[in-house]
């Protein structure tokens, strides 16, 4: 019986507290945030045995109210002026309001649904939704099935309303503590970017979401293709079922099958039981290989059949199996021109791009994204550190947006996250983040300009006339003896695994 069906067999007792323990689950993917909404006032309606429920939120920008409607097919969208309606009453005094017979309150002006599509309105619940003493939208149920709204159903609205503050915290919906409503930073809950060049890209992953094809995520180290990977599951009929990812710069070259396809008893030493790979594990949902640029050229031949037709072996095994999966890969390399070179199968790589979406570099987005990014991380290491309200000083945001961002959002979050820890007072500095200006020649062939912070004392010097590979070779050999050979902090500093570190160093 699927979640639609039990719910329908639920007392509304049941309904109401499935939702509040459902409802930090609700907010912790990236799914696309009007669809969050949408199904969260659904839900709501259902758990007090009303017609109809809207989730309400304050544009901090416009002071307007908006709201993506679940159980309204009507409009796809509506908005209230501040202090317009019942919804503008509450919104601006955050009083509960509990009306029984809609045409007689004079707060309800006809109300906004009545204006706008001749939706009739008896009776109404309306909540504010308030977090560290800032109105951030209005929870409103409309019309109870059997009769008028009770005391115990205000109780219930209450502590639900609450709920929804505290979760809003975690969402891409940002509220601050000196001004009421929120800002949208994105698309999709959790994958922060409001540029044009994200916008592109949150078109594409919608797009892709609505279908089984093969996606093809490219873009440099630190971008967030993790993120938008998930994204792509949690936005698809596969939502319910696993998202499987394997990291292919982390799996040493001889178990990289075996991780993969899984193993039978016996298959080599060491081998004393079966182990199911990722693929089997990912059945029903989405494998998303990470990286796919690093797998080994004789196990490219295989992912190739299975990509094809759906189709492997354990190893060591002589059965044929399937696994219904979406394949989502990923990677920083240019595998368009390592396909000729002979470094990996072009027919693969052909299989692998059906869908393929461009990742925009950070240094590419743009101011906003770039402020917008840091101040969420600035939010979520606060409290996870205990430091208490923690704001970047003006004279941050500038620097933080003239810094070249080699290694991306990685490097963004990890410079924050330093820079939280570090902060002395309530305020973080320039020098708390620990960003210099790139110093002139600093820039090699295929990579950004970087601080001086991230560079030996003398720069790197390179010939003309090398390849990519040995350029980026000898930048990580440079930042490897800037680190004193601890390879560790060179691979941190370079936004990329050990891994891959070693590798590129033995190319």
């Amino acid at each position: 019986m699927n979640r639609a069906m039990l719910a329908l067999h639920m007392s509304e007792h049941e309904q109401r507290f499935e939702l509040l323990a459902d409802l930090g689950a609700m907010i912790a993917g990236e799914v696309e945030l009007d669809d969050m909404l949408a199904t969260f006032a659904d839900r709501v309606a259902r758990a007090l045995g009303a017609d109809r429920a809207t989730l309400w939120l304050i544009d901090g920008a416009t002071g307007d109210i908006r709201s993506r409607v679940a159980t309204l097919p009507e409009l796809p969208e509506l908005r209230v002026p501040q202090g317009h309606g019942v919804v503008g009453y509450v919104a601006d005094g955050g009083e509960l309001v509990n009306i029984r017979d809609a045409a007689s309150d004079p707060r309800w002006g006809g109300g906004e649904l009545a204006q706008q599509i001749g939706y009739r309105t008896t009776s109404m619940l309306t909540a504010p939704i308030v977090r560290r003493g800032q109105i951030r939208g209005v929870l409103q149920v409309l019309n109870k099935r059997d009769g008028a709204f009770t005391t115990r159903d205000e109780e219930f609205v209450r502590v639900l309303a609450e709920q929804i503050g505290r979760a809003l915290d975690y969402t891409t919906l940002r509220g601050g503590d000196a001004q009421r409503g929120l800002t949208v930073r994105g698309r999709f809950n959790h994958v922060i970017g409001r540029s044009p060049a994200m916008a592109a890209v949150y078109e594409m992953i919608v797009r892709a979401a609505q279908t089984d094809a093969t996606v093809l995520l490219h873009g440099e180290t630190g971008t967030g293709k993790g993120l938008l990977a998930r994204a792509i599951h949690v936005n698809s009929t596969r939502r319910e079922a696993p998202f499987v990812h394997v990291d292919c710069t982390t799996l040493p070259a001889a178990l990289v099958e075996s991780e993969l396809f899984g193993h039978e008893r016996g298959a080599y030493t060491g081998a004393d039981a079966r182990v199911i790979g990722k693929v089997e594990t990912a059945n029903g949902g989405t494998l998303f290989l990470d990286e796919v640029g690093e797998l080994p050229l004789p196990l490219q031949g295989k992912l190739l059949r299975f990509v094809q037709e759906r189709q492997f072996e354990r190893v060591g095994g002589r059965d044929t199996l399937t696994a219904d999966v979406r394949l989502v890969a990923a990677t920083n390399r240019d595998l368009a021109a390592m396909a000729p070179a002979g470094q990996f199968r072009s027919d693969l790589y052909f299989r692998l791009r059906v869908v393929e979406v461009e990742i925009p570099p950070l240094r590419a987005r743009g101011a906003d994204d770039v402020t917008d990014l840091a101040e969420h991380f600035v939010q979520q290491f606060s409290r996870r550190y205990r430091k208490g309200p923690l704001r970047l000083a003006d004279a941050a945001r500038p620097a933080l947006v003239a810094y070249a961002w080699p290694g991306n959002v990685r490097e963004l979050e990890n410079t924050i996250e330093r820079a939280v820890v570090l902060a002395a007072g309530p305020t973080i500095t320039v020098k708390d983040l620990g960003l210099r200006t790139a110093a002139p020649g600093d820039s090699i062939v295929g990579m950004p300009a970087v601080s001086s912070a991230a560079l030996p004392v003398d720069g790197v010097h390179l010939p003309t006339g090398i390849s990519l590979e040995e350029a980026e070779r000898r930048y990580a050999r440079a930042i490897l003896d800037r680190e004193g050979g601890n390879q560790s902090a060179a691979a941190r500093a370079l936004g990329i695994s050990r891994n891959k570190l070693a590798r590129l160093l033995k190319a």
